[in-house]
């Protein structure tokens, strides 16, 4: 028998925030009332200023060169066997360097770095 494997969201609010022109974030201010969104933008921030990226993605403790990779990728637009094809990586490795069970070499990290446009020691 097949069960659910997404736990359902459990938060009633979820905290967004966006950069952009001033009449850009006019134009979100808008289109966020009109949905009615709560604003928090003049709300100081509860307890703590200041997170740790672990503590907003406990998955960097352990794998921070796999969302690096991920990140980049997604900020170049690129799927895995894109950027496979660019660094000659294959496919499949890509994936296990992502979800953490491979490691990334600094040969690795300077193939991926010159086809995502960053510093290789991101990877490390």
């Amino acid at each position: 028998m097949r069960a659910l494997t997404n736990k359902p969201r459990t938060e009633k609010l979820v905290e967004v925030r966006f950069k952009g022109s001033y009449a850009d974030m006019v134009k979100l201010r808008r289109m966020a009332r009109d949905l009615r969104v709560k604003d928090l933008s003049d709300w100081a921030l509860e307890e703590k200023e200041v997170y740790t990226p672990e503590e907003v993605s406990p998955e960097l403790a352990w794998n921070g060169g796999g969302v690096a990779i991920r990140g980049a990728r997604g900020k170049e637009g690129l799927t895995q066997k894109q950027l496979a094809q660019r660094t000659g990586i294959a496919q499949h490795h890509i994936s296990e360097m992502e979800n953490g069970k491979r490691p990334i070499g600094k040969d690795t990290a300077r193939r991926l770095a010159d086809a995502l446009n960053i510093d290789y020691r991101v990877f490390l």
